[in-house]
């Protein structure tokens, strides 16, 4: 699902090229070591982007450590400049508020501008071939271009 959410929203902002994914569980390991240039560059990387797309599966009625623990390497405001948007998928719409709850406050809290509510897509949506929900893409979308423009804008600015 954060491929092609990622794909979606790339093409759907007139973005070239394929995004970047990082898959957390490739560098479990590493996320724990505070010496991993590894994981620096990738927080060094993802800082760096106009969008970034987030993507957890519920666990416990949050995201997962892993996600928190990569996270908790950032320092305060390290995603300033950065549009960020929550996703996460769960078992059933019994979770559909930890994307609200949990995720996007994380984001916020790191400084990232989160523009659009969160997605949560279950299981069944995700094996019926619905990743996106039920008309997400449709009211997000406006949200998500206006803040990126606008982020762009502030950037601009203060490079003055």
């Amino acid at each position: 699902m954060a491929s092609e959410l990622g794909r979606t929203l790339a093409s759907s902002l007139g973005a070239d090229g394929e995004p970047l994914v990082v898959d957390l569980s490739v560098h479990a390991g590493e996320i724990f070591d505070p010496g991993s240039t590894r994981i620096s560059e990738l927080l060094e990387m993802l800082a760096s982007r106009s969008v970034l797309v987030v993507v957890s599966p519920t666990f416990k009625g949050s995201y997962t450590g892993l996600l928190k623990a990569f996270f908790d390497r950032y320092g305060p405001n390290a995603l300033d400049g950065v549009v960020a948007v929550a996703a996460m998928t769960g078992a059933a719409q019994v979770h559909a508020l930890a994307v609200e709850l949990h995720l996007r406050p994380l984001l916020v809290e790191l400084g990232a501008t989160v523009p659009a509510r969160g997605l949560y897509v279950t299981e069944a949506d995700l094996a019926a071939g619905r990743p996106l929900g039920n008309g997400w893409l449709e009211r997000a979308l406006p949200l998500i271009r206006a803040a990126v423009t606008e982020v762009e804008y502030e950037t601009q600015l203060s490079e003055r």
